[in-house]
C-alpha cells in the first residue's frame, strides 16, 4: 500500500454500451485506488475494458456511445472535499482536462486534429490553462517536443499530423498530455508505436514527472516488459472485471489467477526466441527451397520541404537512402529502428504507395517501379499491406465484413456466391467471432480492428505482405496467436513477409532475417541469430540494451538515454545527393555499414 493518499478512488464502476442484442457491460463493478506519485498499470486482453475505464475517468465515455450506470470516481483536487467525476458537469470537466487530468490516447492519428498544425494544438492548452502569451506558449511547446526527443522541433511545430510518422505523432500526443504538468496522467498504450530506445526515454520522462511534481499515473498497456519497468501496482482485467490486483513484483513473480499466468506465458522472450530452432521454411530446413520474391536495390525516398511566400520546394527530407535487400519466398525480413528512421517509407515505396526517387523494386522479377495504370493494379494483387494505424485504414461508414470482402469483389478471385463464406473463414482465422462481421470500426477495440486489417490483407492470398507494426496494437496473448497464424500461413502458402516493427522480442519470434535501419539507411543486416545474438553495429547494441525485461527487479537496469545528443536533421538542400553505403561482411550473409553513417 502506498504511503501517499489516494488521488483517485474508483468504486463499483459500471459502464455499458448499447449493442444490437441489448446493453453490453464494458466495465463491470470495477474498484481501485490511484495514489499520489504511484504508477498503476491496467493490463488485460484487447476488449477487456481498460480503455473504457480510462475514458470514463476523463468523462469521455459518452462520446463513444457509453454510459456510466453505477459507481463513483472520487478525485482529490487539493481543495476541501472530493469531486465525484461521475456527477461532475461538462464545464467542470473541461476545466480539469489537460490542467489536472492529462490523457495520452491510444491512437494519436485520430486524437490529433488533422486541420491544425502541431504547434497550434500544443499551444492551445498552454494558453487556455496556464494563461501564457502566444510567444511564451510557442517557446514552451518547442521545449516539450525536445523533451520527447523529436528531431527537428522547430519544423515539426509547423507540420500537420499526417506529415509525421506514427511514432512521431505519438510523441506529440505525449507532449500535449504533459504540457500543463497534470496531477493525474492517464496513459492509454502510450509507447505502443515507439521503438525501444524512445520508449525507454518516454518511460524515464514519465517517471521523472511522477517524482518531481507528485503526478499519479494510470498506465494502460499490454507490454509486460513495460509493466515490469514502470509499475508500482498492477490490476489485471478481463471482460470488464478485475481478476487480480497487487504489487508488481508479486503479480509478475507469483500470479494467483490462471488468466494472469496465461498472459505472462504468452510474452515473447528475446533471448529464447533468438536461440530457437529452425522452423519449416527457414534456412536450415532441407525440405525448403527459397525462391526470391522481392528484390530491392538502391531505394531512395525523399519528401519535398516547402517554404517561402509561394510555397516552393526549398529542400528535401531524405527519408530512405540506398536501401537494398532480397526477400525469398516463405521467409520474413524484419525492418527495425527508431521512429522516423524510414521503415514505413521503405514499405510504402515497395508497395508503390509513394514513388521512390531512385532504385528498383522487383516483385517476382518484374520491376514494379516502372509500372503504371492497369499493370500496377494487377501487380498489387500479389502484394498487400497491414497498416500501422488500424482505425485510419478503415472506412468508418462501412461494416467490417464488407471491407474485408472489398478486395475480393475488386479482383474477382473467387465466385461471388463464395465471398461471404470466405470472409467468415478469414475472421475465424484471425480469432474474431462472426458477429463482428456486421460491426463498424468504432465498435471494435484497437486490437480487434488490427485483426480485421490482417484478415483483409490475407483475402487475395498475396505473395508479399508488408506488415507495418501489424501486431503493435494487440495484447500479448492475441499477439502470440496472430504471429503463429502468420508463421502457419507462410508455411502453407509460401508468403514472403516484410515485417516492420519496433518490438525486438516479436521480431525475434517471427523473422528469418533482420535489417536494422538508422537515419534512413540499413546499418546492419543478416540472419536473426546473427543480428540479435551477435550484434556488430553500436546502434543495434543500443536497441537490444533498451528492451525491457519482464522482471521488476531489473527495472532500473535500462540505459539512461535522456542525455543522448539529438539526431542531425535529415533535411538537405536541393541538389544534395546521398552517397552509397559501404558494407563490411563480418560473417556469411551478415553485413554492417561502415560508411557514411556511424552511430
Amino acid at each position: 500500500m502506498s504511503a501517499h493518499p489516494p488521488l483517485i478512488r474508483v468504486r463499483n464502476l459500471r459502464v455499458t454500451f448499447e449493442g444490437r442484442a441489448g446493453p453490453v457491460r464494458a466495465v463491470d463493478d470495477l474498484s481501485f485506488d490511484l495514489h499520489e506519485r504511484e504508477v498503476l498499470c491496467l493490463v488485460g486482453e484487447s476488449g477487456s475494458g481498460k480503455s473504457v475505464c480510462a475514458l470514463s475517468l476523463m468523462r469521455l465515455e459518452a462520446f463513444g456511445g457509453g454510459r456510466i450506470e453505477t459507481g463513483e470516481v472520487l478525485f482529490d483536487r487539493g481543495t476541501p472535499g472530493q469531486t465525484d467525476l461521475v456527477r461532475a458537469d461538462q464545464q467542470t470537466m473541461r476545466r480539469m482536462r489537460g490542467r489536472e487530468l492529462g490523457m495520452i490516447f491510444q491512437e494519436p492519428a485520430t486524437a490529433l486534429n488533422p486541420v491544425f498544425t502541431v504547434g497550434r494544438q500544443l499551444t492551445e492548452a498552454l494558453r487556455l490553462h496556464l494563461r501564457l502569451s502566444r510567444a511564451e506558449a510557442r517557446v514552451r511547446a518547442r521545449a516539450l517536443l525536445e523533451e520527447v526527443r523529436l528531431q527537428d522541433p522547430a519544423r515539426q511545430m509547423r507540420q500537420y499530423p499526417h506529415e509525421l510518422s506514427g511514432g512521431m505523432r505519438q510523441r506529440v500526443m505525449i507532449a500535449m498530455a504533459m504540457a500543463c504538468r497534470p496531477r493525474v496522467m492517464i496513459a492509454d498504450e502510450p509507447t505502443t508505436a515507439l521503438d525501444v530506445t524512445t520508449q525507454a526515454e518516454i518511460l524515464d520522462l514519465i517517471d521523472r514527472l511522477r517524482r518531481e511534481i507528485g503526478m499519479a499515473v494510470l498506465f494502460i498497456t499490454h507490454d509486460m516488459g513495460v509493466v515490469a519497468r514502470i509499475a508500482d501496482r498492477v490490476v489485471v482485467m478481463r471482460a470488464g472485471r478485475k481478476l487480480e490486483e497487487g504489487p508488481v513484483a508479486r503479480v509478475l513473480k507469483s500470479p494467483q489467477h490462471s488468466y494472469t499466468r496465461a498472459l505472462l506465458a504468452a510474452v515473447p522472450a528475446l533471448h529464447e526466441e533468438t536461440a530457437r530452432a529452425a522452423r519449416p521454411g527457414e534456412q536450415g530446413d532441407p525440405g525448403f527451397e527459397a525462391a526470391p520474391v522481392l528484390e530491392v536495390r538502391g531505394l531512395c525516398v525523399r519528401y519535398p520541404v516547402k517554404g517561402g511566400l509561394l510555397g516552393r520546394t526549398i529542400a528535401r527530407l531524405h527519408a530512405v537512402e540506398d536501401v537494398s535487400f532480397t526477400l525469398a519466398r516463405g521467409r520474413t525480413l524484419a525492418l527495425v529502428g527508431e521512429s522516423g528512421c524510414g521503415k514505413s517509407s521503405t514499405g510504402r515505396a515497395i508497395l508503390r504507395l509513394i514513388d521512390p526517387v531512385a532504385g528498383r523494386v522487383c516483385l517476382d522479377g518484374e520491376d514494379i517501379t516502372a509500372l503504371r495504370g492497369e499493370a500496377l493494379h494487377r501487380a498489387r494483387r500479389s502484394m498487400q499491406t497491414v497498416f500501422q494505424d488500424p482505425y485510419g485504414s478503415f472506412n468508418p461508414r462501412r461494416r467490417m465484413g464488407d471491407q474485408v470482402a472489398e478486395p475480393l469483389w475488386n479482383y474477382r478471385t473467387i465466385p461471388r456466391d463464395r465471398i461471404d463464406a470466405h470472409v467468415a473463414y478469414l475472421f475465424d482465422r484471425v480469432g474474431l467471432p462472426q458477429d463482428h462481421l456486421g460491426r463498424y470500426p468504432h465498435e471494435l477495440s484497437g486490437g480487434q480492428r488490427q485483426r480485421v486489417a490482417i484478415a483483409r490483407a490475407l483475402a487475395l492470398s498475396p505473395k508479399l505482405i508488408v506488415a507495418d507494426e501489424a501486431v503493435s496494437a494487440l495484447d500479448v496473448s492475441v499477439q502470440a496467436q496472430v504471429l503463429d497464424l502468420l508463421i502457419e500461413l507462410q508455411a502453407e502458402f509460401g508468403l514472403a513477409l516484410l515485417f516492420i516493427s519496433h518490438d525486438l522480442a516479436v521480431v525475434a519470434r517471427v523473422s528469418d532475417e533482420v535489417a536494422v535501419m538508422y537515419r534512413g539507411r540499413i546499418v546492419e543486416i543478416g540472419s536473426r541469430a546473427a543480428v540479435l545474438g551477435r550484434p556488430q553495429h553500436s546502434y543495434t547494441r543500443a536497441l537490444l540494451a533498451a528492451v525491457p525485461r519482464v522482471d521488476p527487479h531489473h527495472r532500473r537496469a535500462a540505459p539512461d538515454l535522456a542525455a543522448a545528443p539529438p539526431l542531425p536533421s535529415p533535411i538537405h538542400p536541393m541538389g544534395h545527393d546521398g552517397t552509397r553505403g559501404v558494407y563490411l561482411e563480418v560473417a556469411p550473409d551478415h553485413l554492417v555499414l561502415t560508411s557514411p553513417v556511424q552511430a
